[in-house]
């Protein structure tokens, strides 16, 4: 009988019908591909139970002066910080404004600056949305700054868990984020209250806000109809994002200090915390589609699971989506609320060096990669701190890929399949089971599971088959290219 590889293309695609999806993986779980082999994502281990007492919105990661670890987490009315060996301090500044722990409206009339909301959020006519608190966290040196979306103020944190954070001397309040920039340079953003100024410090003194000859502190109101969400940092310039376009700015010097050009429209970022950049560029989710800044402009991210994130996502809980950089694995992971929920439950990811998505299930509110620490940190709603790509424990979830229809030979004939030929490296640790129908509507019947070691017996018989992989949840199992051996049954 003739064998028939089941050769699926890497990466989940899920737009348009299941035809659409006809000999593409159609779903996922905690897997990744990497060279068309199919394989689990790296596990995780509890690195500090109730790290925080509420849902974690920021988390960032940086070196102090003596080569130390360090660890900040932000909730919507708390600060933290971690040290290397996970002891965990309550630094929260005096007389800090709490936020707000969901996303809400607010019926109100003429509340806002107008035209400053996120594009696709439904709202009341006479009502102003108002957004989860997060944390913009930097350092400066090594001191933390840190600026709550509610609050407003930059604080300053010198490393010493006896004495709070204060607020930075001279700098603008009500702003809506930070960034400190690569020529180290504070960036405040929505400065004053003003949801388009960029205001700045004199280059390296945080301080000195006001503009002066002998200085090069400045600000500038961005051309925009939207408001600054957030600015990241990258080789060489720093982009601004607001809810509706995208901004660069680069350094000249005195007398104007920062250029600022347009670089994007119609691809504004959808929370403060989507937004996340890279050697090669930087990367966001949107209201309606992802985008990408290669350094010379602000595109959309062609996307193989759109129709499936954007169907699913909560617009009255996007401002929690959180992005992270999985650089081991050149990855982008965005985390976000499904719309039968009201926490971060649902994750999307891009491989951004072989072009390929994938979907899943996972709690996880903020994140940061590896680097200062040895893996990347992940948090939960609960307060959790996770070491992740850390064994192949990944608790109550089991890792798996699932196919869209895939036709038998020509998909005219029956076809009657009686063996199973694995390509799995580990021999054992994976299960396949299949789905057969005779038409494309037809309701399916599952056969199996089978363990891939030897070859297998099995016996089925249909036009089209779906097929779902399924990994031993502690194993770092590998699946190639399986083949089935099959005969041409007729017609009826």
């Amino acid at each position: 009988m003739p064998l028939i590889p089941l050769q699926i293309p890497p990466g989940v695609y899920r737009n348009g019908t299941d035809f659409e999806s006809s000999n593409r993986w159609r779903d996922s779980n905690l897997v990744r591909w990497h060279k068309n082999s199919l394989r689990p994502v790296g596990g995780w281990d509890t690195r500090k139970a109730s790290a925080a007492a509420s849902v974690p919105r920021g988390l960032h990661a940086w070196v102090d002066n003596t080569n130390g670890s360090a660890l900040a987490l932000g909730t919507h009315n708390k600060l933290y910080y971690i040290n290397a060996s996970s002891t965990v301090s309550d630094i929260t500044p005096s007389g800090l404004t709490a936020g707000d722990v969901n996303a809400s409206v607010n019926v109100a009339y003429g509340g806002g600056f107008w035209n400053n909301g996120i594009y696709g959020i439904t709202r009341p006519n006479s009502g102003i949305y108002q957004e989860a608190t997060t944390w913009a966290l930097d350092n400066f040196g090594q001191n933390l700054l840190a600026c709550s979306s509610k609050d407003g103020k930059i604080y300053q944190w010198a490393l010493n868990t006896s004495v709070l954070p204060t607020a930075l001397t001279n700098a603008p309040v009500s702003n809506n984020s930070i960034v400190v920039t690569e020529e180290r340079f504070v960036f405040a953003l929505g400065a004053g209250g003003n949801p388009r100024k960029v205001q700045w410090c004199d280059r390296e003194a945080n301080t000195v806000w006001s503009p002066a000859a002998t200085n090069e502190a400045g600000d500038f109101e961005l051309v925009t109809t939207g408001q600054i969400m957030c600015g990241v940092r990258m080789r060489g310039t720093t982009l601004i994002l607001t809810d509706t376009d995208a901004h660069l700015a680069t350094y000249s010097g005195a007398p104007f200090v920062y250029g600022f050009e347009r670089v994007g429209t119609a691809c504004g970022v959808a929370s403060r915390k989507a937004a996340v950049a890279i050697d090669q560029g930087a990367f966001w989710l949107g209201a309606n589609g992802f985008f990408v800044f290669d350094g010379s402009v602000a595109k959309e991210l062609p996307c193989d699971v759109h129709d499936l994130v954007f169907g699913n996502i909560s617009n009255s809980q996007i401002s929690k989506a959180y992005a992270v950089h999985n650089s081991e694995h050149s990855e982008i992971w965005w985390f976000y609320t499904s719309e039968n929920s009201t926490e971060n439950d649902k994750y999307v990811t891009y491989d951004y060096m072989e072009g390929h998505w994938a979907v899943g299930t996972i709690d996880r509110t903020a994140a940061v990669d590896r680097g200062v620490f040895d893996f990347p940190i992940w948090a939960d709603a609960s307060g959790n701190l996770y070491n992740h790509e850390y064994g192949f424990a990944h608790g109550t979830y089991t890792p798996y890929a699932e196919s869209g229809s895939i036709s038998l030979g020509n998909g005219d004939q029956i076809m009657k399949v009686t063996k199973l030929i694995p390509d799995e490296r580990t021999q054992g640790d994976v299960k396949v089971s299949f789905k057969t129908r005779f038409h494309p509507n037809d309701t399916e019947t599952t056969h199996g599971t089978y363990t891939l070691a030897n070859p297998t017996a099995v016996r089925f018989s249909g036009r089209q088959i779906r097929l779902r992989v399924e990994g031993n949840k502690l194993a770092d199992w590998r699946s190639g290219i399986m083949r089935i051996e099959a005969d041409a049954g007729g017609e009826r």
